[in-house]
């Protein structure tokens, strides 16, 4: 036994000496409280730490959480066994230093030991079946059911992390998952494909295998289980209810009750939304899904209503879709017949034929339409006067159409007839007034005053609406009415239709003036032929004759004329990238006279285009650019040769299309990108590119590489999207200054065109996370010695002119006194 114990301190010794633990500091050190970290499942025999004794200690002791793993021997803190964690997470541990009579002199010190997770145990369902139902048309991603698994590794390490998946769906209709599952929580609901598709009769029920893997899902060395599921299909309760019908105007005690709707589960919270907004909305819905009109509806004032039942979760969540209710309102017979108007008058010539239609009394019913309730009967009660006797009149009974019934009548025997007439339905009845004038038949025809009109020249530029000549007819008939009035209309001479008469309703006369302007080039001269005539048709046996006929010669005299464009817009369409000299488009004129055109332009800003002056051709005269102007507008000039030289303008425009000449720049000038130095660890920073030829409707597609070879091992450019790329470091070791690294950049176009940009990236010392780089020499700035001397040199400049300036001063001082003293000795002079 002696030796054995020998042999494993010897063997411990050797381990401590072989691992390094001997180091002092790190592996060894004096008694005090301590945490150490372990992983669990390692191999037994395992040293923790060298705890060194200083006088009188001479060895420790062990107590606390041990569970006969963890031991002490001079010194050294070690564990026998493997560790588990889901046995123990955290063992408290205690250490005490003892002198040689076994006496305490230091502690006992808290000594921690917290087991490290490893991924020892496999995930586990909390059943190996699980089964649940789902409605159909249930609202997709709400779960249903849940199935749960539990793993007995550390769940705040991914050792511990679930992730669940559906591996098998049976059966799979069109290759369509109707089930999903979330990942993290194993909640089941259906996908928007289940929720529109599942049904009952069609398929039941449904199996799933659901499988649960540790690690997240992102190991290939993790432990799954799996489960199955039974899912059961039911049959949707929450169906839109039957349309409803409802007697307006009910006398029973409101609300009441008119239909339901239940959701698939009780909970439900229901309410009603109105599709349209109402000044009053007359129904409810109580918690039990019962739905009730509250007060007695008028069908005339609305005779149907649409509206929305919805179920939502104690959340306030819509459940499914909302339901539509349709309520029709039915009628009842509670509107009495009502008359068009006052009195409804009617007009019947003289001498009418028995049984002529006179007129229709359209009498109306609010009640509903094609029902018993609005049908209308028609009753003549009383006749007024009743010569030359009673009953000249009858009335159709169901159409309310008024025809003569006895004989013909004489506007001079008795021009105006008063009916009343009854109009009922099966329980109302309503009188109507009706008067019948009898007016005068239409047996005269207009005749002109005069036959001939004349002669008459005006120039073709007389104003459109003038008035140029009046005409006058008369009709021998009854005074304002249809036989009477008179209608004037140009028969011959005006085929484009530039002439138009007004008639004056009081005195029949005739007003001719111009609606289009005249031209003399299509026509001069105009043997114009009016007549006139009735709107009432004329008796048989009566014709319009030569006395309603009448003529008038106008004679169109010629005014020189601007030419006239074709038409007021031209446009044409070419490549930005056509030949100079290219005919790009052309455009027409003509003079009414006849004359030749001679064609100008104006407003050729950039001097692209040049005209034909004969042809109208226009042609490119430089190089086109449409990134300068994509749709560029000139005006045309049409200048007649000889006569008055009168011109017109018209409008040009060129579209230009674009052709891919513009390679790839920087949105931007990049000058403060920067990574703090040195570098800790690779970086990257965002670019952005453009150029300016027109982009496609899905946007531009820009490639990057780097502009040379030489960085590849340093650098490297990833594409973000078409316009934004990343510039990344591939290592940390750059020195402290500015690097320019060229990018190349293809636009992919048609041709493809590519460009190098360069970025300036600095690698600088940062203070607060900004680039600060300490005042140095620049070039252009003077250093402290050139200041120096400049300064020096400036001085010496100054005091030589000062110099310069004191000595002619004193000169100056000099030739005065010398010039006073002279003029001292001089005689005085008168």
């Amino acid at each position: 036994m002696m030796v054995q114990a020998q042999l494993h301190c010897l063997c411990l010794f050797t381990l401590y000496l072989t691992t390094g633990y001997g180091q002092e500091g790190r592996f060894s050190g004096p008694l005090k409280p301590m945490t150490f970290s372990i992983f669990e499942g390692q191999e037994q025999s395992q040293i923790i730490f060298q705890f060194k004794s200083s006088p009188p200690a001479v060895t420790f002791k062990l107590s606390g959480e041990t569970d006969g793993i963890f031991h002490i021997q001079d010194g050294l803190l070690y564990h026998s066994r493997a560790l588990d964690r889901e046995t123990r997470a955290v063992h408290k541990l205690q250490i005490s230093a003892l002198d040689a009579h076994g006496a305490t002199v230091e502690g006992p010190v808290p000594i921690t030991i917290e087991v490290k997770d490893i991924n020892d145990n496999r995930p586990v369902f909390l059943q190996s079946k699980y089964e649940g139902s789902v409605r159909q048309n249930s609202r997709p991603g709400k779960p249903f059911m849940y199935v749960n698994a539990t793993d007995l590794d550390d769940p705040t390490t991914p050792n511990g992390q679930l992730i669940y998946q559906i591996v098998i769906q049976l059966p799979k209709i069109n290759n369509v998952m109707y089930f999903q599952i979330n990942n993290k929580t194993g909640a089941i609901s259906l996908t928007s494909e289940g929720s529109q598709e599942l049904d009952p009769i069609k398929n039941p029920s449904y199996n799933l295998v659901v499988s649960v893997k540790d690690m997240a899902g992102q190991n290939e060395n993790s432990f799954s289980d799996s489960t199955s599921v039974d899912i059961t299909v039911k049959e949707n309760i929450w169906k839109a209810p039957e349309p409803v019908e409802i007697v307006e105007n009910s006398t029973n005690p409101h609300p009441i009750k008119i239909t339901q709707v239940r959701w698939n589960e009780p909970g439900a919270q229901y309410s009603l939304v109105e599709k349209e907004k109402l000044p009053r909305f007359p129904f409810s819905i109580d918690q039990e899904g019962d739905i009730y009109v509250n007060q007695p509806l008028d069908r005339e004032e609305k005779d149907s209503y649409v509206f929305y039942a919805v179920a939502k979760d104690e959340l306030g969540k819509p459940l499914a879709f909302p339901l539509q209710i349709h309520v029709k309102v039915n009628d009842i017979n509670d509107n009495p017949p009502t008359c068009p108007s006052t009195v409804t008058i009617f007009e019947v010539q003289e001498n009418e034929k028995i049984g002529s239609n006179i007129g229709t009394l359209a009498a109306h019913d609010m009640d509903e339409a094609n029902t018993i309730n609005s049908v209308l009967e028609y009753r003549i009660l009383d006749q007024t006067p009743k010569s030359p006797r009673d009953g000249l009149f009858l009335v159709q009974a169901y159409t309310g159409v008024f025809q003569l019934a006895l004989q013909s009548l004489k506007k001079q025997d008795t021009p105006q007839y008063h009916l009343t007439v009854e109009v009922s339905d099966k329980d109302f009845k309503t009188l109507c007034h009706v008067q019948i004038n009898v007016i005068d038949i239409n047996d005269q025809i207009p005749i002109f005053e005069k036959s001939d009109y004349g002669n008459l020249t005006l120039t073709e530029d007389t104003a459109v609406g003038s008035i140029i000549l009046v005409i006058q007819a008369t009709d021998a008939d009854e005074p304002f009415t249809g036989s009477s009035k008179i209608l004037y209309r140009i028969t011959q001479g005006d085929s484009e239709g530039r002439l138009g008469i007004d008639t004056d309703p009081q005195t029949n006369t005739g007003y001719v003036m111009i609606k289009k302007p005249l031209d003399f080039e299509t026509a001069a001269i105009h043997n114009i032929v009016f007549q006139a005539e009735n709107p009432e048709p004329l008796v048989p046996g009566v014709e319009y004759n030569a006395s309603s006929f009448a003529t008038f010669n106008l004679f169109v005299t010629d005014v020189n004329e601007a030419p006239r464009f074709s038409q007021q817009v031209f446009q044409a369409k070419v490549s930005e990238d056509v030949a100079i000299g290219t005919k790009v488009g052309n455009v027409t004129a003509k003079d009414p006279e006849g004359l030749d055109i001679s064609y100008s332009m104006r407003g050729d800003r950039r001097g692209w285009l040049k005209i034909d002056p004969v042809t109208g051709e226009i042609f490119s005269v430089a190089p086109l650019d449409r990134e300068a102007e994509s749709l560029y507008r000139v005006q045309v000039v049409a200048t007649e040769v000889g006569g008055s030289s009168l011109s017109s303008i018209a409008s040009f425009h060129l579209t230009l299309t674009d052709v891919n000449d513009n390679p790839p720049r920087l949105v931007k000038e990049y000058t403060g990108l920067f990574f703090c130095y040195p570098l800790t660890e690779p970086g990257s920073l965002i670019f952005e590119v453009t150029d300016d030829d027109q982009q496609s409707p899905r946007g531009p597609h820009f490639t990057f590489s780097l502009g040379s070879e030489s960085l590849q091992n340093d650098w490297e450019v990833s594409k973000i999207n078409g316009t934004h790329a990343r510039l990344s470091t591939k290592h940390t070791g750059f020195e402290e200054r500015v690097y320019n690294i060229p990018i190349l950049i293809n636009d992919g176009g048609q041709p493809p065109l590519e460009g190098t940009v360069s970025l300036p990236v600095t690698f600088c010392t940062c203070v607060e996370g900004s680039c600060f780089q300490p005042t140095d020499h620049l070039p252009g700035m003077p250093t402290v010695g050139m200041a120096v001397g400049i300064l020096l040199t400036t001085f010496l400049v100054i005091g030589i002119i000062l110099a310069v300036v004191f000595i002619q001063m004193k000169k100056k001082g000099r030739d005065n006194v010398e010039n006073a003293q002279v003029s001292e000795v001089k005689p005085l002079r008168n």
